[in-house]
């Protein structure tokens, strides 16, 4: 497998994964242009489509590439048959294409019906889990949020974690304004304003990192908490994430 990313919009990627025989999936097309000049640049024959959840800026180029190539399956969650999924899949479904063999997992939160897809080691996140960061609360409650990112924090560490926007260095940012002591924060920072001032994407990002960087994963930490001035034993985890949520609302 061979994972491209391709940029859209302003600090949106729209994800490419290939087989050696130049079949590709697409993932979360907000516009089909640079999808179509990548697959044309590339050679390659796209047969699939996923959607992680109904927002434009992921579905917008779907009609237009499904007119380019009549062949292509859409999968997505129920929110997405609107955008044009063909084939609606929800937690525990399994999808087989190109001799690739992946997980479908709900993850609920940024929107009600957000799903993510994980072939080892690629997850397809969507706006769920960003690098050094997490998505919006649109239309699910923050524990929701926080039980979703916690199934995609059991995952493996190697897991490479390719989310939809290119949001790490203001993740980073807000992380060390909470947690400035933190060096593996500090030094991730700096390395990242230098790869971005290069052109280079800061994602996908391995889930391993993420533990060390990402605010989100560490609710369940004391040291966390103290910053956060929550010292009552009974606040559950994602009670703090909801406070850090808004933190970073508000930053």
């Amino acid at each position: 497998m061979h994972l491209i990313s391709i940029p859209a919009f302003q600090d949106n990627y729209i994800w490419l994964l290939t087989t050696k025989e130049q079949a590709g999936i697409i993932v979360d097309p907000g516009e089909a242009l640079p999808v179509i000049q990548q697959l044309e640049q590339q050679q390659i024959t796209p047969t699939a489509i996923f959607l992680t959840h109904h927002h434009n800026d992921h579905t917008g180029g779907v009609s237009e590439l499904v007119r380019h190539y009549p062949k292509l399956k859409v999968y997505g969650p129920q929110e997405t048959q609107s955008k044009g999924a063909q084939f609606i899949v929800k937690e525990g479904d399994n999808i087989d294409i190109n001799g690739i063999h992946f997980n479908v997992i709900d993850v609920p939160g940024h929107t009600a019906g957000h799903v993510a897809f994980y072939c080892a080691p690629y997850l397809f996140c969507g706006d769920t889990l960003f690098s050094a960061g997490c998505g919006r609360i649109f239309e699910g409650t923050p524990e929701q949020m926080y039980q979703s990112i916690q199934k995609l924090a059991a995952l493996p560490d190697a897991t490479k974690v390719c989310c939809a926007h290119e949001y790490t260095i203001s993740n980073l940012r807000f992380a060390n304004y909470v947690l400035p002591e933190n060096i593996e924060i500090e030094t991730h920072l700096k390395y990242t304003i230098d790869i971005r001032s290069k052109g280079q994407p800061s994602v996908p990002t391995e889930l391993k990192l993420e533990r060390t960087i990402n605010l989100f994963l560490k609710c369940h930490q004391v040291d966390l908490k103290r910053k956060l001035g929550i010292d009552d034993p009974t606040i559950q985890p994602w009670q703090v994430f909801k406070q850090l949520r808004k933190m970073k609302d508000n930053y």
